[in-house]
């Protein structure tokens, strides 16, 4: 067995210990936003008892109480670019104070994001510490909760200049993308409404240090109308963004969406996913030593039954 040297077991060490703690801070942020109800409604990404299945039966929810009203749902999804890496540190400690957090808490986390230093040791050669500017780790487990508390003014003052405009709409929240949700009889109608509450959305997110990226925008019209249907298109070009065409199928947060909601496709889709698996698997009976039938049946609930069932709600 390779026997890691001595001097690199205390950095794989506090870097296991790291994740740790930052685990348990993000527990405890979690706890106190969510029983001070300061999380918006609209957020679904990566909270505690909330996925992206919560995301699609929302709006699947939406759009069925839109068509027993005879009215259609015109979506429109948008992603933030660089979420991870722009957000403004210093915004983020006055949301931390704005949540009820005790001023330790920001003031801890003014050190973690804002006052971090960094120097270089090569062997017994150093250097002096310079300021160094980062932003929240992708992959760190503060990540969700730190990103949906920088989201959560935004979207409370979106909210708040579309009640005033009077423009009917959903906006569903998921991690660094969104959707804004229009229903009306006539299209054309909808897709004003969302012209409009996208124009708001940019320059909002400009105003937070953000930006929409608008080659991942994106036009889905729901209609259970017989016959061939061609909704009109969505021009944004007046506010920099691009002509959007709702296309046949549109796949979102891993689900496959059609006009009327059969979900065909998407079965196809994860079923052969499935069978694709079950034949990968037999590769594993072929060894030399083979694999029993209670270690099948355990890859068959392990690996099958979780694709075959995604999502099995919708």
């Amino acid at each position: 067995m390779y026997d890691q040297p001595k001097a690199f077991r205390p950095i794989v060490l506090l870097n296991i210990l790291g994740k740790l703690i930052e685990k348990v801070i993000a527990e405890r942020l979690q706890f106190t936003v969510t029983s001070n109800d300061f999380i918006h409604l609209s957020q679904l990404d990566r909270l505690k008892f909330k996925s992206t299945t919560d995301a699609s039966v929302a709006l699947m929810h939406i759009v069925h109480s839109g068509w027993a009203k005879g009215k259609s749902t015109s979506t429109l999804a948008f992603n933030i670019s660089q979420f991870f890496p722009l957000l403004n540190h210093h915004l983020l400690v006055l949301i931390f104070e704005k949540a009820g957090l005790e001023p330790k808490v920001s003031s801890f986390f003014a050190n973690y994001l804002i006052m971090r230093k960094t120097s270089y040791l090569w062997n017994n050669l150093s250097f002096l510490s310079f300021t160094v500017n980062i932003g929240v780790g992708q992959e760190s487990a503060l990540s969700p909760i730190l990103l949906a508390l920088y989201l959560i003014p935004l979207l409370y003052i979106l909210e708040k200049h579309l009640i005033n405009l009077k423009i009917p709409v959903f906006i569903l929240s998921f991690v660094d993308n969104g959707l804004i949700i229009a229903q009306n009889k006539s299209l054309d109608i909808s897709n004003s409404h969302l012209f409009c509450s996208y124009n708001i959305l940019s320059k909002l997110l400009v105003s937070f240090g953000l930006i929409v990226k608008h080659a991942k925008t994106e036009v889905f019209n729901f209609n259970r109308l017989h016959g061939a249907f061609n909704p009109p298109l969505l021009d944004l070009s007046l506010i920099g963004g691009p002509t959007l065409c709702s296309k046949d199928t549109w796949k979102y947060l891993g689900f496959i969406f059609n006009h009327k909601l059969t979900f065909h496709r998407y079965i196809d889709h994860y079923l052969n996913k499935a069978i694709l698996m079950v034949k990968c698997m037999k590769l594993l009976g072929n060894s030399m030593r083979g694999i029993n039938p209670v270690q099948k049946c355990q890859l068959y609930r392990c690996c099958i039954l979780p694709i075959v069932l995604y999502s099995f709600q919708l």
